[in-house]
């Protein structure tokens, strides 16, 4: 599939791209099903969001327009979309007037272990804390550096996934998904005010947990807490739930909570 920039076919960026100067976007990783875009309302509005904090000027309804298209020419895959800022001539002062960027890249299906969703994965205890900036946190932006830092920290096929805490030690995310645990009922995920992507899956877990009378918090987690949680899984809007079974000498089952969710995803996922 070739990619797009703004809507036409093209394997080449100008250099003068403040994407790749400085990292002046965002960025959406989209699951493509039978030609259609999974989750596109919530990957958009994060988009749109993430635009109106960076003060970015996208043509929202061109994304709209070329995401559809796209998808349907992907058929099934991942697409990834990247908006930055355009061009701009040297220097860290953006140019109020200057037209968002929009790329378009299509990748085949994603393919993880089987057992990943089944039996449950490990996390690796990474040691690259997340820094807090809170004009950032939540954003899906491109300087994507810690994750790369942090993903760098295992080779090995035992661990499918790392956790990332922050500079003070809070439990935040995986390095690329996002946690929850369950403690009594209660489903519980990040404060992401300081640090970390708010993700799609992640919106739409909590979502679907509150309209079926599921207990939900957002707060402050501590490695303690994590300790004395029921279940644990980690999540995102390519391959949807995985439980957790293990993070150092931890270890949880896979409980009833999380199958309903991961059922609940996968539905979502293979619509």
């Amino acid at each position: 599939m070739d990619s797009w920039v703004d809507g036409q076919p093209a394997d080449a960026l100008s250099l003068k791209d403040r994407g790749l100067a400085y990292g002046d976007g965002l960025f959406e990783t989209i699951a493509v099903r039978n030609g259609a875009p999974v989750l596109l309302d919530r990957h958009l509005v994060r988009l749109v969001k993430g635009c109106q904090r960076l003060a970015i000027n996208l043509d929202h309804a061109a994304v709209c327009t070329e995401l559809l298209a796209y998808a349907q020419a992907l058929g099934e895959g991942v697409l990834k979309l990247i908006v930055t800022r355009g061009e701009s001539a040297r220097g860290y002062a953006p140019d109020p007037s200057a037209q968002a960027r929009r790329i378009m890249l299509g990748n085949p299906p994603a393919v993880y272990p089987a057992a990943n969703a089944e039996q449950g994965v490990r996390l690796f205890p990474c040691a690259t804390r997340l820094s807090k900036q809170p004009l950032l946190a939540g954003l899906k932006h491109l300087n994507r550096l810690e994750q790369v830092i942090a993903r760098s920290e295992w080779q090995d096929t035992d661990h499918a996934e790392g956790l990332m805490l922050d500079q003070a030690g809070r439990v935040i995310e995986g390095v690329f998904s996002n946690l929850f645990l369950i403690r009594d009922g209660v489903l519980i995920t990040a404060d992401l005010k300081r640090c970390g992507v708010a993700g799609v899956m992640r919106a739409e877990l909590l979502f679907q947990a509150e309209s079926l009378g599921i207990p939900t918090q957002i707060t402050d987690i501590t490695l303690d807490q994590l300790q004395w949680a029921d279940e644990v899984f980690v999540c995102n809007s390519v391959y949807g739930v995985w439980p957790v079974r293990a993070y150092a000498a931890l270890s949880w089952p896979v409980g009833p909570l999380t199958r309903k969710l991961q059922t609940i995803a996968r539905a979502l996922l293979d619509a």
